[in-house]
């Protein structure tokens, strides 16, 4: 149709927050600038769980990875900087831009959002991979809302 603007197409991201036994997932996506649970992979002795992500940036293929960087009220690093780190440089495997954001609270906001959730009878059980996810619902917006 003439005149109709060409508009870039719509981003895919997916976003992790770490943990030092579960990573939880989300997909989000800019349009909407909206994010969805995925799920939980693990992160055990052994390592991260990275078939599992390979088989979920096949699935969702996405321009970015998003991950949640911690810190103290503060600003200062957490513990977890580290191994975030870590598994920062560990994503540069699947030759994606990989993105840091202020995770600070996620956890503890998803972990209200899903009691709430629960309380008004919308959801059953909560688990720490429910938790996890949700918390990772909440870097994936964060992050889309900051572009």
């Amino acid at each position: 149709m003439p005149g109709t603007p060409d508009l870039p197409a719509a981003r895919t991201i997916l976003a992790f927050d770490f943990g030092l036994r579960r990573i939880g997932v989300a997909v989000g996506q800019d349009v909407t600038a909206s994010a969805s649970p995925l799920g939980t992979v693990a992160n055990r002795e052994s390592g991260v769980d990275h078939d599992a992500i390979a088989a979920l940036i096949r699935e969702w293929r996405p321009s970015a990875l998003v991950v949640g960087m911690p810190a103290h009220a503060d600003g200062s690093p957490t513990d977890l900087a580290e191994p975030i780190e870590a598994f920062l440089g560990e994503l540069e495997r699947y030759e994606l831009p990989v993105e840091t954001i202020d995770e600070r609270h996620t956890s503890v906001e998803a972990e209200h959002v899903l009691k709430d959730a629960r309380a008004s009878g919308r959801r059953g059980r909560i688990t720490k991979s429910s938790i996890d996810a949700a918390a990772a619902v909440f870097i994936a917006e964060r992050y889309l809302a900051s572009r």
